[in-house]
């Protein structure tokens, strides 16, 4: 299981429309095959900063199934009207994970 760690910087004052674009969104990324779980969290001391984070089944299903589909293509066109900067992603593992 891969973890995406993904920081949203939102244009300020377009908080509402992000939220608002990122729950037409959502299905998106949470129906791609490998994609087990999806939620956005807003930042409390920076309340126009987002973080989503999504757990792939692995790296290759992210890339495969979102990245490079169509999938993604639609996902950026919804959400990227209230984006400030592009987004950061990061990926983790368990830290026991020999893998």
């Amino acid at each position: 299981m891969v973890l995406e760690v993904t920081l949203i910087d939102v244009l300020p004052g377009r908080e509402d429309d992000f939220v608002d674009a990122y729950e037409v969104a959502r299905p998106l990324v949470a129906t791609a095959p490998g994609c087990r779980s999806v939620r956005l969290r807003r930042a409390v001391e920076s309340p126009q900063r987002f973080v989503l984070l999504a757990e792939w089944d692995s790296l290759e299903a992210h890339e495969h199934n979102f990245r490079r589909s169509d999938r993604f293509a639609q996902w950026r066109a919804l959400i990227g009207g209230s984006l400030a900067q592009p987004p950061v992603a990061e990926y983790f593992t368990d830290a026991d994970s020999k893998r």
